[in-house]
Formats: C-alpha cells, sequence, structure tokens
C-alpha cells in the first residue's frame, strides 16, 4: 500500500483530503507545515507528497527546494490558491512535479496522484509494465509471453517514453530533443522513420498502438483489457 503524506496548515483542508485519499486505498500521514513533514520523512517512507505552498514556517517552495537540494526525488503535487503562470513556474524551477489550484477536484487529484506513483514506480525499477508486455530500459528489451527482443536504442528509448505517457501527445521535436539531444544534426524525418519501424514491429500487439496525429506529432494508445 503506498503511503501519502498531506503537507497543509488548515485542519478542515487537511481532514478531507485525508478522508478521501484514504477512502481511495492509501495510508495518509499529515503535516502542518514544510518542518513538521521533514520530521515526518526522517522517521518513515513516504511515496508521494500532496503540498500546500503557502504555509507558516516553511513554505511548500522551501520545502520542496530542501528536499530537491538533498537528493529527494519523492513525486510532489503541489497545490495553491494563485492561479498565476509565475507561481507555476516558481513551483517547477523548485522542483515540484504536478501541480494544482484550490478548490482541488477530488477525481482530479487522484488520478494526477495514480499518474505520479506510476512514473515514479516506472523511474526506480527502470521496468514498465503493459499489460503481457515489459520494457526493460536498461537491457533496451521489450519481453512478452518469455520471449525477448532487444531493440535498437533509439527505438527503444521512442516506445518506452510513449507508453510512460500514454495519451499524452509528443511533437517530432520533442521527441527528437529527448532522444536524439538537441544538438543532433537529425531531421525529424527520423523520427517518422524510427516510429514506422516500431509499428511494424509491434503491429500484431493488442496492448497498444503508436498513433500519429497530423501535423503535430505521436502517441501511445494502450488497450485495456
Amino acid at each position: 500500500m503506498f503511503q501519502l503524506m498531506v503537507v497543509e496548515d488548515d485542519k478542515s483542508t487537511a481532514k478531507l483530503m485525508k478522508a478521501v485519499l484514504t477512502l481511495s486505498g492509501y495510508k495518509v500521514v499529515s503535516a502542518t507545515d514544510g518542518l513538521d513533514a521533514l520530521q515526518i520523512m526522517e522517521n518513515q517512507h513516504i511515496d508521494l507528497i500532496v503540498l500546500d505552498v503557502m504555509m507558516p514556517n516553511m513554505d511548500g517552495y522551501e520545502f520542496t527546494e530542501h528536499l530537491r537540494s538533498v537528493g529527494d526525488n519523492t513525486p510532489i503535487l503541489m497545490v495553491t490558491a494563485k492561479h498565476l503562470p509565475e507561481e507555476l513556474s516558481k513551483g517547477f524551477i523548485a522542483g515540484t512535479d504536478d501541480y494544482m489550484v484550490k478548490p482541488v477536484k477530488e477525481e482530479e487529484m487522484l488520478l494526477r496522484i495514480k499518474a505520479l506513483l506510476r512514473r515514479a514506480s516506472i523511474a526506480n525499477e527502470h521496468k514498465l509494465h503493459v499489460g503481457q508486455i515489459t520494457l526493460d530500459y536498461d537491457a533496451l528489451t521489450v519481453t512478452r509471453d518469455g520471449e525477448s527482443q532487444t531493440l535498437p536504442q533509439k527505438e527503444f528509448y521512442l516506445l518506452y517514453k510513449l507508453l510512460s505517457y500514454p495519451d499524452k501527445i509528443f511533437t517530432r521535436l520533442q521527441l527528437m530533443d529527448e532522444i536524439w539531444g538537441m544538438d543532433t544534426e537529425t531531421s525529424d524525418v527520423t523520427v517518422n522513420v524510427h516510429i514506422n519501424r516500431l509499428r511494424k514491429r509491434f503491429e500484431d500487439a493488442p496492448e497498444f498502438d503508436i498513433m500519429a496525429i497530423r501535423g503535430i506529432g505521436y502517441k501511445a494508445v494502450i488497450h485495456h483489457g
């Protein structure tokens, strides 16, 4: 069971969040500010933090900056009453993973938490499971029904990226920057070629499809069941 920490100085908000998360099957601990949260983290493992920004003693930005400066990559979902672009960028610069504006919609919060936990487990294990398929980042292998195939490095990284963020559209430029690097001489045609090879290679896989979004880029669609 995942253990989450809600860091919120408003008692009624903290109580409500705790109730919602507990009902969804999470174990929840509460902290009233950043200093309180750091103390809790010294004594127990936390899988994800739901973090208010405006708090006494140590606010959400300071807390996030401190965690990241000591190499702690626990996923953080920052919650703020302000909806200003500069607040948003301040949060991401500090090192938050995701951001929500109050009043928080319960369903949206649960979906965001689920996505963050999924990404964190992918990052920790270096493995991604999609239905019957397992992608091993370190070995560049895709395994299904006990049969493994090793993909060329760039093809593997492309597939891993797309499947890590199902339904997210990546532009060709984004994929080029991430997989080939900013300084590459490669044109975006290379991305198309690699995507076509992946589609051909996995055309019979029922778990997913790689869709071309006309004029923009690509996304992976995962089929459940």
